[in-house]
């Protein structure tokens, strides 16, 4: 089975393709010849997932999925939410985005947080939504180089290394993203 997944970030591929059976091929947009930025226009991730979704099915004709993940922030209301990528503006910047939150965040005592994400499936006409969270707390400082985004200053719960001190494979397992991916896996009778 061939899926196009909605993404040219190189860590999420890798991440995906890590936990999927070898009887799924991922192409990415680069493969399909996709150059353009797709919109994110949604005010949810679940919208963002499913604009990135009939994006690539209604312009380019395959069966695909997308995900769009946040973190959200119990003491600040759920953000940064779906603007976790540009938490600090743009250009994307995970180290502007760690630093504003850890700002926002001084003084109070409340770091939980979650990274949650959102898998959108377009599969011969049918569309499908398959969600992933993982519940933990904020670090107020940088702990590890594995992963990307808001990994090295989040923590899950039962574990006391950050995402980014864990090695692909593990945060793989355990993560948001994994357990949406499961959810898809599941779904698609693997």
């Amino acid at each position: 089975m061939q899926l196009v997944f909605a993404s040219n970030n190189k860590n999420k591929i890798k991440e995906i393709q890590l936990l999927l059976p070898d009887s799924i091929q991922i192409l990415s947009l680069e493969d399909i010849g996709c150059t353009e930025e797709i919109p994110e226009t949604a005010t949810t991730i679940e919208g963002n997932a499913i604009l990135k979704a009939n994006y690539v099915s209604q312009k380019y004709g395959y069966d695909c999925f997308a995900d769009d993940s946040g973190l959200e922030v119990d003491a600040l209301y759920g953000e940064p939410g779906v603007f976790s990528a540009r938490y600090a503006g743009e250009p994307k910047n995970d180290e502007n985005n760690i630093d504003k939150l850890i700002a926002n965040l001084n003084g109070i005592e409340n770091k939980k947080a979650n990274f949650k994400t959102v898998i959108c499936l377009n599969l011969q006409g049918e569309q499908h939504l398959f969600t992933g969270i993982i519940n933990g707390k904020i670090i107020e400082e940088r702990m590890g180089t594995n992963g990307f985004g808001y990994d090295p200053i989040f923590v899950a719960d039962g574990y006391q290394q950050t995402f980014a001190e864990l090695t692909l494979e593990e945060k793989a397992r355990i993560s948001h993203r994994g357990i949406a991916v499961q959810k898809l896996i599941n779904y698609l009778h693997f």
